[in-house]
């Protein structure tokens, strides 16, 4: 064809693909429309470069994909889809993705052939595409395939290949070294936090040490805090006592730690490739790991690792300097800084200089960052204000702090309900969504176009994105062995905890684990918007339903405490390592590494906390008196779980005035706001605020709103004035601050063991 002609059908498929674009504003479902514009960019990749190319034909995989969803029986669509698959597979060198394509391409050649077994066109294709690996290897293997994405190889590429290797090969043994110390750290850092998390009473300790309950529920149990609180307290009966005892702890960990690992494992691909959670803490991980095994010779990547190591340094000598003036206490140093004045700093409106909740603040996006922070606006500015002043009235006005009776009750319960009603609409969605491609016979789940994205994608590039799905979903972990693993484990813990726990029956176990699947989804769903984990906070729900229901069942006798204390245990296990798994999913994701493996990793690493961490425990069990209020590790938390658990007996009608229905309220709210987004037009839609984001200062306080507001507004402006900028380095910035805080918490944790204490206190007081 001469060159006129290839320019007038250039012309007329550039126009047939704006015309296609323009149609697809009006009315998104029309799926020849679709078919159009995907067979018009198929057209068009072979007038492009190999890079334009490749996105191109990627963009007509996702617009023929989006076809079929409308109508999975297409079969001018499935034939086109095959046809791009084999295109692609053309110009990818590596013979492995390009068999994969090909065999998708075989795939969908079959399915048009079902459809139209007449068509001699679809059955030639079904034909030519079982030649298309020998003719991939044989072009490639005499160099008439294109280059791979990003770049031509010139010479310098070539010459410096000897090199490279030699690089490779001495760096090998600096890897080597570099992860024993990082492995050596961890299990430092891990004995260190068990030893010290029943001595600290720090706002930040609760949902540190509650994950494994040595400092809440499980010395709550104890004979020493039941002396504490008073044989004379109603509800706190002598039967309710179980002491700390090794082995008992250790059966009771492996019994309840590894059901969260397999509740949530079908939900991983709607979490971290529907859903595109952000997970901050796993995202700064992988960032990390990453920039250990880049590319020294990419200039972007070599950039990038030092950005991050600037970072992480300087966060990590701030960190250090800020210790110098933390005192003894929670009261002391930068983290209770009233930057915004004493008034505002009383209802935790304050900048705490954290360098972890601002690197937050650069990787969440601005929506869920505005969400926090109309969040403790909402709370600390206007509601927690108003019922204060109802003290007396609707509570009494003398009560102690953390006592559920007063302010305490509503500050616990109003955030539950909202996350409880952000989780079950979200989860009745993702149920719905799933049983309606099930029932049309798709492969995937609808991937959810959502306001998230935008900071998602924003640095990676279409095809990078491809990869890190192909190898996320490439170890498939059956969803029988999840279900089958689940209730497998149910059994043996059913018929194994109410050995330890006599009060707690059998029947309320398995109940337990009914519903915690439900919460598990919750809570990792919050972590992954917010970087929250608050298994604490489910397990309050199950503190309480269970407490009220033995106890009035006992008539208020014994048995109600320890019922309701060991299903909080229960309840918190499963919502925890629930949430720490797909965390490391996501860090899996970002790093190309195999979801089973990182599977396979968190069970070991579990079966190992079951053991080490009872036994650090009880090396300080048996060497101090912990619990003592007079001594050097209090553990204050075992009061107040037991006075939660003795709450629980006497009924949810003890709390106070109106905290029930104000829950009932913000449950409906959070139903009606996630509404609202699903019907909305985009425009609108996009500045909907997230229920779940806006929960989690309600129960935390302000403070951290603040950390990851400054952090988003410095990525705006950042992004306004140099966005390509932005989106190359922010990543690395918030990663860095993130790794360099948490580093400082092995030295920090070594000088508390210690008994250094920092020299100065810092505090403020009005003049």
């Amino acid at each position: 064809m001469d060159m006129q002609g290839e320019i007038e059908r250039l012309m007329f498929f550039e126009h047939a693909r704006k015309a296609a674009e323009a149609t697809y504003i009006k009315n998104p479902l029309d799926a020849d429309n679709l078919l159009r514009w995907g067979g018009a960019l198929l057209e068009l990749s072979q007038f492009q470069n190999p890079t334009a190319s490749k996105q191109m034909l990627l963009d007509a995989i996702s617009k023929l994909e989006e076809a079929l969803s409308i109508d999975p029986k297409k079969h001018a669509a499935l034939w086109c889809i095959g046809n791009v698959h084999t295109s692609y597979g053309f110009m990818i060198p590596d013979e492995i993705v390009a068999a994969d394509h090909f065999q998708k391409a075989s795939h969908y050649f079959e399915q048009a052939l079902d459809e139209q077994p007449e068509n001699e066109l679809y059955r030639k294709s079904l034909e030519l595409t079982s030649k298309a690996p020998e003719l991939h290897k044989a072009a490639h293997s005499h160099g008439l395939g294109p280059q791979a994405l990003g770049g031509v190889a010139g010479p310098s590429a070539t010459a410096s290949t000897s090199e490279t290797v030699k690089k490779k090969k001495s760096s090998d043994l600096k890897y080597d070294v570099m992860g024993w110390v990082i492995l050596a750290a961890g299990i430092a850092t891990w004995i260190i936090a068990s030893s010290t998390e029943a001595v600290t009473s720090t706002h930040t300790q609760e949902s540190n040490d509650q994950k494994r309950g040595f400092g809440s529920y499980l010395i709550a149990m104890d004979e020493r805090t039941y002396k504490l609180i008073g044989a004379d307290r109603p509800g706190n009966n002598p039967e309710d006592v179980i002491n700390p005892g090794l082995w008992w702890m250790i059966v009771f960990l492996f019994a309840v730690s590894f059901l969260g690992l397999f509740s949530l494992v079908p939900l991983r691909k709607v979490m971290i490739l529907d859903y595109k959670l952000t997970y901050p803490s796993g995202t700064a991980t992988a960032m990390l790991i990453n920039s250990f095994h880049d590319n020294s010779g990419a200039e972007l990547a070599e950039n990038q690792v030092k950005c991050l190591g600037k970072y992480l340094s300087l966060s990590f000598v701030w960190s250090c300097f800020k210790w110098f003036f933390s005192g003894i206490g929670d009261a002391c140093g930068f983290d209770n800084f009233p930057t915004l004045g004493l008034t505002l700093f009383k209802n935790t409106f304050y900048f705490d200089f954290s360098p972890t909740f601002i690197g937050c603040g650069l990787i969440c996006p601005h929506l869920v960052n505005c969400s926090v922070l109309l969040g403790a606006i909402v709370s600390w500015g206007f509601l927690w204000p108003f019922i204060s002043h109802h003290a007396g009235d609707w509570y009494p006005s003398d009560l102690e702090t953390n006592d559920f009776k007063g302010l305490y009750g509503y500050k616990v319960f109003i955030p539950i309900a909202i996350i409880l009603g952000d989780g079950f609409y979200n989860l009745i969605k993702i149920t719905i969504l799933t049983m309606k491609e099930l029932f049309n016979k798709q492969q995937h789940l609808p991937v959810f176009t959502d306001v998230l994205d935008e900071s998602g994608e924003r640095s990676e590039s279409l095809l990078e994105k491809k990869k890190r799905d192909e190898v996320f979903l490439k170890d498939h972990i059956p969803l029988g062995f999840a279900v089958s693993g689940y209730v497998c484990l149910a059994a043996i813990s059913t018929a194994t905890i109410p050995l330890i726990f006599p009060p707690l029956k059998w029947y309320f176990v398995l109940s337990s684990y009914l519903v915690a699947p439900g919460l598990a989804f919750c809570n990792s769903y919050g972590a992954g918007l917010t970087d929250m984990s608050l298994p604490s906070t489910y397990g309050k729900i199950g503190l309480f339903t269970i407490a009220s229901i033995v106890g009035n069942n006992s008539g208020g006798g014994g048995g109600g405490v320890i019922a309701g204390l060991s299903a909080c245990g229960v309840m918190m296990a499963i919502v925890s390592t629930a949430a720490d798994l797909m965390q490391d999913f996501k860090t899996g994701y970002l790093t190309l590494s195999s979801a089973k493996s990182m599977f396979v990793t968190q069970l070991l690493g579990t079966a190992m906390g079951c053991v080490i961490a009872p036994l650090t425990f009880w090396m300080f069990w048996t060497a101090f008196e912990v619990g003592d209020p007079d001594g050097l590790y209090k553990a204050p938390y075992a009061v107040i779980y037991r006075e939660m658990a003795i709450l629980g007996i006497e009924g949810f009608a003890k709390l106070p005035k109106h905290c029930l229905a104000l829950c009932c309220g913000f449950f409906l709210a959070a139903l009606v706001v996630n509404l609202v987004r699903d019907i909305t037009p985009p425009k609108i839609s996009k500045f909907t605020p997230l229920p779940m984001a806006m929960a989690a200062p309600f129960y935390i306080g302000a403070y951290f709103a603040i950390d990851m507001f400054v952090g988003t507004v410095v990525l705006f402006i950042w992004e306004r004035v140099d966005k390509k900028d932005a989106d190359d380095y922010s990543g690395a910035v918030a990663s860095g601050l993130i790794c360099g805080d948490g580093i400082w918490t092995i030295p920090s944790a070594v000088l508390s063991i210690l008994r250094i204490n920092p020299p100065i206190c810092m505090y403020f007081r009005p003049s």
